[in-house]
């Protein structure tokens, strides 16, 4: 599939079948993931790969009050848990470079996006889960100080195709030189 439409037809997939993601295609993911750029190349993420039925059951106990992916969580043949190791990602020599402050999560955000294009591209569906109880997922899987939980990902064969959400025209947040000039120069 060619990135651009890869992009624009990828959706929110909260509802799979119960076909089985064959390793081949999971490891396809997950050198999505490898590949992805992040600060200084310090690829400062850790995925947890769930297949394990009872884990998930937990992991969607875990999905906040009221999250449509909740019932996507236990469903999934796979769902990945995304961990950062914070401290590393906009640092050097352990100190902090960036007034924005760790770019853990920017980073994530960016191996997350490759993991759902990969996935979209090989025919699966995903979806990105925020809305978690973090800590209750940390102490889940006993992560070791410095590495957090930030989302989950379910991935599987999409149960129906997505309809693609209205999104703002260009004019609406592009700025032309300097913030609120919205008039493309010629």
């Amino acid at each position: 599939m060619e990135t651009r439409e890869c992009i624009k037809t990828r959706r929110s997939i909260r509802r799979f079948t119960d076909q089985d993601v064959p390793d081949e295609l999971l490891t396809e993911i997950l050198e999505a993931a490898r590949w992805a750029p992040s600060w200084a190349n310090t690829q400062c993420w850790e995925i947890i790969v769930v297949r394990d039925s009872e884990t998930k059951q937990k992991l969607a106990e875990l999905c906040g009050t009221n999250n449509p992916a909740t019932k996507g969580v236990a469903a999934a043949p796979v769902v990945l848990v995304l961990c950062g190791r914070k401290g590393v990602s906009g640092y050097k020599q352990g100190k902090l470079e960036s007034v924005k402050g760790d770019w853990c999560m920017f980073d994530l955000g960016i191996a997350a996006q490759n993991i759902c294009l990969a996935a979209h591209d090989l025919g699966l569906g995903t979806v990105h889960v925020g809305l978690i109880d973090n800590e209750g997922i940390d102490k889940l899987f006993d992560l070791p100080p410095g590495v957090e939980s930030y989302e989950l990902i379910p991935i599987g064969y999409p149960a129906k195709e997505g309809k693609a959400p209205p999104r703002k025209e260009l004019s609406e947040f592009v700025h032309w030189e300097k913030f609120g000039n919205k008039q493309k120069p010629n």
